[in-house]
C-alpha cells in the first residue's frame, strides 16, 4: 500500500469513528469512554488540535472541540452529558492521570 492510500484510509477510519461517537452513540458518556478505554471525545479533539499544530496551523482547545463536536462544547454538554456519580468521577481521575496528565 502506498503512503497516500494509507493516509486516506486512516483518515476515513477517523471520520467513521467520529460519526459513530457523535451521531450514532451520543448517549455514550465521555467519562465512560475515558474510564474504560483511556480516551474520550475530548482526547480525539485534542489529538486533532495537536496534529494541526504540528502542521503549523494554530488551533486552540475550544476551536478543536467545536470542529470535532460540530458545535460549541458547552452546547454538546447541555444536550448529551449526564451527571456522573462519585464512583465514575473517582475512576475518571485515575484514568485521566494515567492516560493524559502523566503522558504530557
Amino acid at each position: 500500500m502506498d503512503e497516500q492510500t494509507r493516509i486516506e484510509i486512516e483518515a476515513a477510519a477517523f471520520r467513521r469513528l467520529r460519526k459513530h461517537l457523535m451521531e450514532e452513540r451520543p448517549d455514550v458518556q465521555n467519562i465512560d469512554l475515558m474510564n474504560l478505554g483511556g480516551f474520550c471525545r475530548n482526547c480525539l479533539s485534542r489529538w486533532y488540535m495537536e496534529a494541526a499544530n504540528e502542521k503549523g496551523i494554530e488551533m486552540g482547545k475550544d476551536e478543536a472541540r467545536e470542529i470535532y463536536y460540530g458545535m460549541p462544547f458547552s452546547e454538546w454538554k447541555a444536550k448529551y452529558q449526564t451527571e456522573a456519580g462519585a464512583d465514575k468521577q473517582a475512576a475518571f481521575e485515575t484514568a485521566f492521570k494515567e492516560n493524559v496528565t502523566d503522558k504530557e
